[in-house]
């Protein structure tokens, strides 16, 4: 049994974040009731404010991802917990423009029935809100998931593409819209070799033999449908880009993200996306960017995933726009 290094007094999640606020505090400033996460310098031409959020254990979705070119604010719950719907509500209110606040939010219950009592207070003040829903989860695309795909690593690229849209002084409608489009054309898929280490008891959360892998794992640590026999890498990787790229729009140049899920070392994950870039490059697709590394986790994980997002032609401009926020910088 593995015990985490959490702090022993007081919450931990609110430990973190105040560790992160106070390592950060050129990007982003800590609101503590309710608590949440805001930018310390937007964009001047923003009309729209960006919230995102969720459970914690998925750093650093999203906090790390508040700042110039990507989000205005970021509301964090629990470990693995949907944020409560006033922290969404008193984000909204802090970082809304003057053309209103766009809420990116992942296809989850919590997330959804939170987010959506935050709007209805937000346009009870008479402040516009719009919402794009991130359910990029292939695992879950079928009839059998009554609440369909999960929201998973494409959250990162849309909070990039639409941030820099943003930041050229889109409209709420048109980000809106801009949103529903990135979401459509992106899918991903992500397997585990171990669970993670649930925070309150030392203990996996479930058990996997050495020889398999979870093939549709989810970021809560949600046990895929199945578990298959471990197979080499090149047709491990190869199995998810045709998986993916079965359920994405038909294209020629897309954004790939390689994801760990924890545990996972830079050494495998650029490993995999090696062969995954080669994948797709046998497939007819270019890469027109890439994001390596740990961005979706699910605590202490030991897998990855795959996201694709088929470029539409005047996104490319968006994705090389300039960001700055605590953990993506160029």
């Amino acid at each position: 049994m593995a015990q985490p290094f959490l702090a022993s007094a007081g919450d931990y999640v609110d430990r973190a974040l105040a560790g992160f606020a106070r390592s950060n505090h050129d990007v982003v400033a800590l609101h503590t009731d309710p608590v949440f996460v805001r930018a310390t310098t937007p964009d001047p031409h923003r009309r729209v404010g960006l919230v995102s959020g969720g459970g914690s254990g998925h750093e650093p979705m999203h906090a790390g991802l508040v700042g110039r070119g990507m989000l205005d604010a970021a509301v964090p719950g629990k470990v693995f917990a949907s944020p409560h719907n006033r922290q969404v509500y008193q984000a909204s209110r802090a970082v809304a423009g003057t053309d209103g606040v766009l809420h990116i939010v992942k296809n989850y219950t919590g997330d959804r029935i939170n987010f959506g009592i935050a709007a209805e207070r937000l346009r009870h003040d008479g402040i516009r809100v719009e919402r794009v829903l991130v359910d990029d989860d292939i695992a879950t695309d079928s009839d059998d998931t009554a609440t369909g795909r999960r929201g998973t690593g494409a959250t990162i690229l849309v909070e990039k593409l639409l941030g820099a849209a943003a930041d050229g002084g889109a409209s709420l409608d048109e980000l809106a819209a801009l949103g529903g489009r990135v979401v459509a054309r992106s899918r991903s898929i992500a397997v585990a070799s171990r669970a993670h280490t649930s925070p309150a008891t030392g203990r996996l959360a479930f058990e996997l033999p050495d020889d398999q892998v979870e093939y549709g794992v989810g970021i809560h640590g949600e046990r895929a449908a199945r578990s298959i026999s471990r197979p080499p890498l090149e047709e491990l990787v190869g199995r998810m880009v045709d998986d993916v790229l079965t359920k994405t729009p038909a294209g020629d140049r897309a954004l790939l993200l390689v994801n760990g899920l924890g545990a996972t070392t830079a050494i495998e994950l650029h490993n995999v996306f090696a062969i995954a870039a080669d994948a797709l490059a046998e497939r007819g697709v270019t890469l027109g960017g890439s994001l390596v590394g740990t961005w979706t986790p699910a605590l202490d994980m030991k897998g990855f995933s795959l996201t694709v997002t088929m470029l539409d032609e005047d996104w490319q401009r968006l994705w090389d726009a300039p960001v700055w926020t605590a953990t993506l910088r160029k």
